[in-house]
C-alpha cells in the first residue's frame, strides 16, 4: 500500500514502521494503524509531520517504530 507524501511548510517527513499487529488491540487502534497507511506487521509509511498525525501515532504508539525524515 503506497501513500503519496505531501511536504508541510517545514518539509518534515515521518517514516514509521508497524512493528506488532493490530488485531485484538483495543476499539480503534486497528482502524488508526489503517489511517496511518499501515495494516500488517513490517508495512512501511512516509507522512508529513502534523499535530493530527502525532496524535495518531500517540494512540498506537506501542505498534509502531517512528523515525523522522527529511
Amino acid at each position: 500500500m503506497a501513500t503519496t507524501v505531501t511536504k508541510s511548510k517545514s518539509g518534515k517527513t515521518l517514516n514509521l514502521t508497524q512493528i506488532q499487529g493490530g488485531t485484538g488491540r483495543k476499539p480503534g487502534q486497528l482502524e488508526t494503524l489503517i489511517g496511518l497507511g499501515l495494516g500488517r506487521t513490517h508495512s512501511r509509511s512516509e507522512l508529513e509531520d502534523t499535530p493530527a498525525i502525532r496524535g495518531m501515532i500517540f494512540k498506537v504508539r506501542h505498534l509502531i517504530k517512528v523515525e523522522e525524515g527529511k
